[in-house]
Formats: C-alpha cells, structure tokens, sequence
C-alpha cells in the first residue's frame, strides 16, 4: 500500500495527511495495548504515574509491545513510509505521551539534519480544534523558502504565549488546519512542519512512530548524536526489546542502522543518572 498521486503532491506541498478510519478495526485492541504498556511501565522515563498536571511520556513506547511493534510492518505505515524516505528508510524512535493542556508551536528539531523525518500519530481519545487535536500550519515545512524560514524565525525568537506581541494574535488564533481526529484515524507529517495543540483534558492518550531517511555513510557522527537524543529517557539502546526480538528481515532493515551505531548509549545514560543524583551548585 502506498500514496496517490495526490496524496503525494498534496503532502510535498503542505507537508502532512490525514487518514480517517485507517486502523479503525484494529483501534481497540491498540488502545487496550496503549494501556496495558503504561500499566507495566508506570509513567514516564522516571516511573513516575501521570499526574494530570503536566505531560506524561515513555520512550521507547510501541517497542515495548511486541503487537505494537508490528505496527511498523503493516503496509498502511511502511508503504507511506516507503514512498515518501525510500525503501531503506530508518525507524528512529516512539513515544507514547498522555498530554496536558496546551503545547506550543514548534517543530520536532527544524532543520536538524539534511534528512527529512515523518511522524505518525494515532491519537486515542476523539479531540477536535479545541480539545486537543493537532493544529498545523501548512507549508511550513519548506526549508530555505522565506515563508517557512521567516516563520521559524519568529517561533524561535519569542515564546508562543508572547507572540500577541510580535504578530498580534495568541497561539489558538495563528492560522492553521485543525486536524480533528477519532480513534482509529492516523496523522502524518512532515517533523519540520509547525505544529501544536490547544485545550482538551488532562490525560489525551497519543503515541507516535518517527521514521527518517537513511544517513549517508559518511554522515555518521551526525547520526550518533541523533541517537544520544536517547539517552535521557534512559535508553541503552536504539530500540526496545520487543521491536528487535520480533523483528523479521524487512523490519531490521529499518532497524540495522541506528542499531550499528547506538554503543555509546550505556555510557550516555550513566553520565545522565549521574548528572541527576549531582546535588545542585550555588
């Protein structure tokens, strides 16, 4: 299963898609694994229970589930995958989050490498433009155009909750596509596309799959320290241990890289515990 035509130009132009229904029979056995992997876990990277007063996350999320973890392999998300990043491209992470009020715009690292990246978000619970769901703004995503480049600009430089400041309107009113979505529906799009949410409850159940082109044999180093991103959720390696133990030969494909280059992990976490148990200096 792959993209249209359309569906591509419409992507390439405004730098997401939404697909309503797309795993709506399989949406409550994944809402029933959502749970169960927070039960076992207990909260976010700390084991910490979510609190209802700021945002909850656990890193690696589908990893953890070995039905979740075939997720990557369904058609319906590898066959998006493939057309837009290439066969070969590479799974980089999940995370699954309860989230909390509003979140700001941002995008997931503008610009952080030559290497596009996507993002594909099941949400769980129904939100609509008030109540949670993702707000984008179209186009947003074009590096070096001077729309997107000036808009990052401003991002950047000021905090959302200033921006009535700079452009006149609070971050609810900036111009954007609202992307309502049910259970069973997936979001998709480009990790440098601006993005955020605005209202809902204190425990809106998302999870994502992030995936990225395959680094260049010699841009190594840069994806070294793309895995270090890892290490302050306290991972010791790029996956967890349901996504490589149930892996088949198509899914280490896009497992293999990372993989390759995720032994400097161990000691990045260490140096990290140790950082937090270091009493603090006056």
């Amino acid at each position: 299963m792959g993209l249209s035509e359309q569906q591509r130009t419409f992507f390439e132009t405004f730098g997401y898609l939404s697909f309503p229904g797309l795993f709506a029979e399989e949406a409550a056995a994944i809402t029933e694994e959502f749970e169960r992997v927070w039960a076992e876990h207990g909260g976010g990277h700390h084991g910490q229970a979510h609190d209802h007063q700021q945002r909850s996350a656990l890193v690696p999320f589908i990893d953890q589930s070995a039905y979740l973890s075939a997720l990557l392999d369904d058609p319906r998300i590898d066959g998006t995958a493939s057309d837009l990043l290439g066969d070969d491209y590479t799974y980089a992470a999940s995370d699954g989050n309860f989230y909390v009020g509003d979140t700001r715009w941002h995008s997931d690292g503008y610009a952080r490498t030559p290497y596009r990246y996507l993002k594909f978000a099941f949400y769980l619970d129904p939100v609509a433009r008030d109540s949670g769901c993702l707000r984008v703004i179209p186009g947003s995503h074009h590096r070096g155009d001077r729309y997107a480049e000036g808009l990052h600009d401003i991002m950047s430089s000021i905090r959302t909750e200033r921006a009535a400041e700079r452009l006149g309107v609070s971050g609810s009113e900036l111009p954007a596509a609202a992307l309502e979505s049910q259970p069973g529906d997936v979001v998709m799009f480009d990790q440098d596309l601006k993005h955020a949410s605005f209202g809902g409850g204190t425990r809106r159940r998302m999870f994502t799959m992030n995936m990225s082109e395959r680094f260049a044999d010699d841009d190594v180093e840069a994806l070294r320290q793309d895995v270090a991103s890892l290490a302050r959720f306290w991972c010791t390696r790029a996956y967890g241990p349901a996504m490589i133990e149930t892996a088949g030969p198509r899914r280490m494909r896009h497992l293999e890289q990372r993989l390759a280059h995720d032994d400097h992990l161990p000691e990045l976490v260490r140096q990290a515990r140790r950082e937090m148990r270091a009493p603090a200096r006056a």
